[in-house]
């Protein structure tokens, strides 16, 4: 009983704290700009089932991408297992489905180990890759201090709670022999190796180990799922809504803004439909979160850390400060910040701060060249791009901020209808020339 009572105790602040977590990461992207999404619903459903579920985009790479998907079929079926977990810490019962399921049971628990060996194995190979190997994209600027060490604990995180697995499973089958209180499993494949480090030690000792092991790999699952709501590992949940809610016209469209092209239709005698009068002066592009739309933030809080668009952008290659791997970790940050200090009482947005300038520099998002080699590369469609142009637009059009060269591309697009300085009537004269 005490037991079981320590058990709801513990589920019960978990389910609290987490609760209150995602709802401040909600409400942090509810601070974009609203932005309907209803169109084309199976193609979307179809983008969710593919990249999210399928994994289909992470094959580029097939090694990892192997080894990503151990982790990844690991954690949802896994956790099946911990279904059984929580029914037992409630009732205070001991594997309750063994009864019921007989001999499939047993064979349940072997994939569940199976599953747990590769989830363990993969873990270990990207702690080599990322602190032995030092794969270029995970030693960016950006990467260091906590960025480094989240992907770390993580991956350590992991193995631990896979070992613990196998541990409990291991002295549970000895305990089968010696306690009647433990239901027949059948042979269990891999746990059975470490049967030889445990049969030697008495029954109350094993018994104190595999409760342990229980205790730990449920309260260690309990803060796992607290702990991926504050880092980059939010994208085992959040891939799946930003992959149905991505961007699906083709790489080089760029969105219009409403108000200028309803202006140049007006200009040009072409019937608008008459937008509602605004609420408050609009703003020209993005200076801060609030100038987003909420999927952009959406997509922030998703970004997987993985370096993929940074290592794919030619600008990043050719030594410019661009990185869209910051770009996204820093609208995260941003909304951080505001979050927290709205949930205190502070300013919020009105804290003498924004996302361009503080955040993202003027140098990083003028050396983009709106190629979409990030948008190309990312595994869960996050488009860094959007809220590059975005940043741009601000720029360009509230500060007039745009450089020098721009300036004349604009003006010249504006009276020779080309970026050249050139007259639309002496366009053609290089053809004379090479009569």
């Amino acid at each position: 009983m005490i037991q079981q009572i320590a058990f709801v105790l513990i589920l019960g602040l978990a389910t609290f704290f987490i609760r209150k977590r995602v709802l401040r990461i909600r409400d942090n992207i509810k601070l974009g700009k609203n932005n309907s999404i209803t169109d084309r619903k199976s193609e979307r459903l179809n983008n969710l089932l593919l990249v999210a579920l399928g994994q289909k985009k992470m094959f580029k790479k097939v090694i990892p991408a192997i080894l990503h998907v151990f982790i990844y079929v690991g954690f949802l079926v896994i956790n099946l297992e911990v279904l059984e977990f929580v029914i037992d810490g409630l009732l205070g019962t001991h594997r309750i489905f063994a009864p019921y399921l007989g001999s499939f049971y047993g064979m349940l628990m072997n994939l569940f180990e199976f599953l747990a060996v590769a989830v363990l194995l993969a873990c270990v190979f990207f702690l080599i890759r990322r602190n032995v190997m030092k794969v270029a994209r995970f030693q960016s600027a950006e990467m260091k201090k906590w960025p480094t060490l989240d992907a770390n604990l993580i991956l350590i995180t992991e193995i631990v709670l896979m070992t613990a697995i196998l541990t409990m499973n291991a002295s549970d089958q000895l305990l089968q022999g010696r306690d009647e209180h433990y239901v027949a499993t059948g042979n269990l494949f891999f746990s059975s190796f470490l049967i030889p480090a445990l049969e030697n030690f008495s029954t109350s000792t094993l018994i104190f180990i595999e409760r342990f092991a229980w205790w730990f790999h449920i309260i260690g699952i309990l803060g796992f799922a607290l702990y991926v709501t504050y880092s980059k590992h939010l994208h085992i949940f959040l891939a799946f809504p930003n992959t149905y809610y991505g961007k699906l016209e083709a790489k080089g469209h760029i969105n219009n803004m409403p108000v200028v092209t309803n202006e140049v239709k007006s200009m040009l005698g072409i019937a608008t439909e008459a937008p509602a009068p605004p609420t408050e002066p609009g703003r020209f592009g993005a200076k801060d979160i609030n100038d987003l739309n909420w999927n952009n933030l959406l997509a922030a809080y998703t970004c997987t850390e993985c370096g993929r668009c940074t290592a794919e952008c030619p600008a990043n290659l050719t030594g410019k400060k661009l990185s869209p791997r910051k770009i996204m970790m820093d609208t995260r940050d941003r909304m951080e910040e505001v979050g927290n200090s709205l949930a205190s009482g502070g300013a919020g947005l009105n804290d003498g701060k924004s996302l361009l300038g503080d955040y993202i520099s003027k140098e990083e998002i003028n050396a983009c060249t709106s190629c979409n080699a990030c948008v190309e590369a990312c595994p869960v469609l996050i488009n860094p791009l959007e809220i590059i142009i975005e940043l741009r637009r601000y720029v360009s059009m509230e500060e007039s901020g745009a450089p020098a060269s721009w300036n004349s591309m604009y003006q010249n697009i504006e009276t020779n209808f080309a970026p050249w300085k050139f007259s639309p009537s002496d366009r053609f004269n290089w053809a004379n020339e090479n009569k």
